[in-house]
């Protein structure tokens, strides 16, 4: 018997072999499993998993007829927080290349088996698993209850004694690090562990925490010294693509998703981001094609995000296409009866509306429908995505009708909030399709914002810090820009022995950042994603020692904060801090590399 609470387990077998599938249910059955479901696809497993729990789950790896794999699952689910940190998770193959080997160790696999293999192989591998995650259960059970410094304290010590499993430990230290804003700590963790072990996953650590400690020109050199080594390194694309669009730089940050997109065809996100890349870069066909397959990937999966469907129907608008507007706008509506009501796709639904009107003779319900989304961008709860959303609608309108819809004191309200930093920037720009006069007016707004920050920052560098903050404090209130607000809050929490009322102001501040930074993400997919590329996930709370995470309306994760008192240099008083947001938010896996 595997262990005494064996016949409790609750399996889940993923194969779409019927003959396979019916021996390893009578293997996992004479192992001791009490119950068993069954799974013929990776799509059919991914929803089963959505909604319920289990103990144990054998995946085969290759999945004939079908472009995804029980390694794609795998990783989307890690990542997406999906499977319990209890859960073993063991993949089967026929082939075991080099590569195949390497690359479920470092996917937190916990056992692969190679087919033909027998029960006894079945239950050796089921029982090392399980033995692991006793061992390592004071270390899990501290992140669980989101008490992360005391489970980075045993994980320290468990690595320093070099007991079972200490790499895995080292690498749950160095992700812990980065959760607590510690980043040069976790660079350092990172790069000890890649010089006992120079795995792909240690040396993206190292990036990671370059990119966390704003060091993107570092992190861009340890990326394209992975790619060289591992050209093959899926994760190492979606992490250069993301650094990449930290720099702005769209056309290499789609090359990059676009090239992990196509290593791993499974991964649902992925291929909604490469799609999203295509459309900010114009590439329309492309964009159609990724975002197309993402459908047709699932949609009742909850790692699908409906946006997709509103960027399809831009595309489909753009190519005059009436009938494939109208098309989306109908599975939309169907996505929307399956889930709960709410704002976001409300404002979805409306924005397909306006489309399809755009498409007919009579404009008037289309210029209606604008107009209702126009006063709506007044809200606190009017995030980013809805902001680019509705300039997609505004760039779309014809020439002779956009004065009806006050085209220019919309987009420079949206500017003025959102333009938090040169990347957001750039996505607005996009939306808006860099047309004139939404263009001029969105810059303009960005080198307002600039300049607010930057008197603020020099009546601090004079002595007068509470004008500073008050200055950015109102600024932020009347434009509800996060990073004017967030200034503010950072220059009065470092300021509190010069201002009296330091305390209210830095609430003041937190208040207001709390109501208007519950924007998702710019990326299709970004808003119910925490994705780390190569990062080990963590399921604990964020440490109540831990820094506020930066405001949610940047879809990179940077927050700009002042960082300088009187008389000091004014390149530090704009000092850029980025923190891993992801990190904070994830959920904790066993490492079979580690092991």
């Amino acid at each position: 018997m595997i262990d005494r609470d064996i016949h409790h387990a609750r399996a889940l077998l993923v194969d779409n072999n019927a003959l396979m599938r019916s021996v390893a249910a009578a293997q996992l059955r004479e192992a001791g499993v009490g119950h068993l479901v069954l799974a013929s696809s990776v799509k059919d497993a991914r929803l089963l998993i959505e909604r319920e729990r289990f103990d144990i789950i054998l995946c085969n790896r290759e999945f004939d007829g079908s472009d995804e794999s029980g390694q794609d699952l795998l990783d989307e689910l890690r990542r997406e927080h999906l499977l319990p940190h209890i859960t073993v998770f063991l993949m089967v193959t026929a082939r075991a290349s080099y590569h195949q080997v390497v690359e479920a160790g470092e996917a937190a696999l916990d056992g692969l088996l190679i087919r033909p293999y027998s029960a006894a192989a079945l239950i050796e591998r089921l029982t090392e698993a399980r033995q692991r995650k006793a061992q390592l259960a004071d270390v899990l059970r501290a992140l669980d209850a989101g008490e992360n410094e005391v489970a980075l304290a045993r994980a320290m010590k468990r690595y320093q004694d070099r007991l079972p499993f200490a790499t895995y430990c080292g690498r749950l230290v160095a992700e812990l690090f980065l959760t607590m804003h510690r980043a040069q700590d976790s660079q350092r963790m990172f790069e000890h562990l890649a010089a006992a072990r120079s795995t792909s996953w240690a040396r993206m650590g190292i990036a990671r925490a370059q990119m966390a400690r704003s060091d993107l020109g570092g992190a861009r050199k340890t990326l394209q010294a992975i790619l060289q080594d591992e050209p093959g390194c899926a994760d190492a694309h979606e992490l250069q693509g993301r650094l990449l669009i930290e720099q702005s730089d769209h056309a290499g940050a789609l090359a990059a998703c676009q090239r992990a997109a196509e290593l791993t065809p499974g991964c649902m996100l992925r291929v909604q981001h490469a799609g999203t890349l295509a459309y900010y870069q114009g590439q329309g066909v492309a964009a159609v094609q990724w975002l197309t397959r993402a459908v047709a990937m699932g949609t009742q999966s909850r790692l699908f995000d409906p946006q997709t469907f509103v960027l399809l129907a831009l595309l489909k608008h753009d190519n005059a296409d009436s009938s494939g507007v109208a098309a989306v706008r109908e599975q939309l509506r169907r996505y929307s009866q399956r889930q709960a009501p709410g704002a976001r796709l409300q404002r979805m639904e409306q924005a397909t509306s306006v489309l399809d009107s755009l498409m007919g003779a009579d404009l008037k319900p289309a210029l209606a429908g604008l107009q209702a989304l126009g006063d709506a961008a007044a809200q606190d709860d009017f995030d980013l995505e809805a902001a680019n959303l509705l300039l997609a609608l505004l760039h779309r309108v014809p020439d002779a009708h956009r004065a009806q819809v006050c085209l220019e004191s919309i987009v420079e309200r949206l500017a003025l909030r959102f333009c938090t930093s040169k990347a957001v920037t750039e996505v607005l720009l996009a939306h808006a399709a860099r047309a004139e006069p939404a263009a001029q007016i969105i810059r303009q707004c960005q080198a307002r914002v600039g300049a607010i920050a930057e008197a603020a920052m020099d009546l601090s560098l004079q002595g007068q810090p509470g004008p500073a903050v008050l200055q950015l404090l109102q600024a932020g209130e009347r434009t509800r820009n996060a990073k004017l607000l967030d200034m503010a809050r950072g220059l009065a929490e470092r300021q509190k022995a010069k201002l009296p009322d330091a305390a209210v102001l830095i609430e003041r501040a937190a208040q207001r950042l709390r109501e208007v930074s519950s924007g998702r993400q710019a990326l299709v997919g970004g808003g119910a994603s925490n994705r780390t590329p190569g990062g080990l996930t963590l399921r604990g709370k964020a440490p109540a020692s831990s820094v506020t995470p930066p405001p949610a309306t940047q879809p990179a994760p940077t927050a700009v904060v002042a960082s300088a008192s009187a008389g000091a240099d004014r390149a530090a008083a704009l000092t850029a801090v980025t923190a891993d947001r992801a990190a904070a938010l994830t959920a904790v896996t066993a490492d079979q590399a580690a092991a």
